[in-house]
């Protein structure tokens, strides 16, 4: 493995997480579509996932890095950057950062959204490690967050089933130990992905209009198919690409740790990489599919769980809108 130059290492040394206590559950959309809860289980892993019925994507943030700054007795104070990785922001402007550093009180920090949705985190992750590894912040928190509900049509079997609301956060510090943190990652964008995932109105293409309302363009799109199949691969191959890359096996993985958008696909990237499903960590179950809030909240569920050591290889990996893709190979760095 050829050492990457960096000063320091950035480590997750605390992590906070949110969902929403409105649970929408199979049952539900049976009463609301034409589907049915074994149909949704079977093709997709999923059994519910949360709602956020008041408040926009800002307030799951900023409830998971309260949860992140109690659980470490981190002072707001401290805070050097936010980045939020998200595809449904409060508003173009200003930044949901901006409003989750205001809201926690965070006056010393600066701070930017990403848009890469579902490899939002990793993309966001790769951006917070480099901030830190140069020696110039060392207190860097990265949010993946999402209120998907305020851009699904409920009337669309097809994509109104697969996503939930949730937020998750991590807090990377430096470290001279260049053994544990973030250790490398390979990052994907391919334009031509653009008609199969998207929400066409809104932007500067399409600013809102009558038309734009009544033509339904508000609200995500996808071609399942087309994304399923590109997805398959891409995540696979990522998947496969990092390990090579940094010399491991898959005896030498403590888990992989992928976006929970499909457990079909989840199953098929572990395969590839010859992992073991009780090292895969999966919860799409309970939550669906929260975009970039799939990765943070599969971490702090499994270290709060007691699954994750320090010293254990992980791999991250993603697949979302774009297309985007990537991977991301870290040493825990938590005891």
């Amino acid at each position: 493995m050829q050492k990457r130059n960096r000063l320091y290492s950035a480590v997750i040394t605390g992590v906070g997480m949110y969902v929403p206590e409105k649970v929408l559950d199979n049952k539900y959309f049976e009463s609301i579509l034409d589907t049915n809860d074994e149909w949704i289980r079977t093709r997709t892993g999923i059994k519910e996932r949360r709602v956020l019925e008041e408040g926009a994507t800002s307030l799951l943030a900023t409830k998971a890095v309260e949860d992140l700054l109690k659980s470490t007795n981190t002072d707001p104070m401290d805070v050097d950057v936010i980045i939020v990785a998200t595809v449904t922001p409060d508003m173009f402007f200003p930044s949901t950062a901006a409003l989750v550093q205001d809201n926690i009180g965070a006056k010393n920090a600066w701070g930017y959204d990403l848009s890469a949705a579902c490899s939002g985190f990793l993309f966001a992750m790769q951006s917070g490690a480099s901030l830190v590894e140069s020696g110039q912040y060392k207190k860097v928190i990265v949010v993946g967050a999402e209120k998907m509900s305020s851009i699904l049509d409920y009337t669309d079997r097809n994509t109104a089933i697969l996503f939930g609301d949730g937020a998750s956060a991590v807090l990377l510090e430096p470290s001279e130990d260049l053994s544990i943190g973030v250790q490398d990652s390979i990052l994907r964008t391919d334009g031509s992905g653009r008609d199969t995932l998207f929400m066409k109105g809104g932007g500067s293409l399409r600013p809102p209009t009558h038309e734009t309302v009544d033509n339904r363009e508000h609200y995500l799109y996808q071609d399942g198919k087309a994304v399923f199949k590109v997805a398959v691969k891409g995540m696979a191959d990522v998947s496969v690409e990092i390990m090579e890359k940094v010399g491991l096996s898959s005896n030498d993985i403590a888990y992989l740790v992928p976006h929970q958008a499909n457990l079909r696909i989840i199953d098929a990237t572990a395969r590839r990489m010859g992992i073991e499903s009780e090292k895969v960590t999966i919860n799409i179950a309970k939550y669906g599919n929260t975009t970039a809030g799939t990765i943070p909240l599969c971490l702090t569920e499994y270290y709060r769980d007691g699954k994750f050591k320090k010293g254990d290889n992980l791999i991250l990996a993603a697949f979302g809108a774009g297309y985007t893709w990537g991977a991301m190979h870290i040493v825990w760095g938590i005891d």
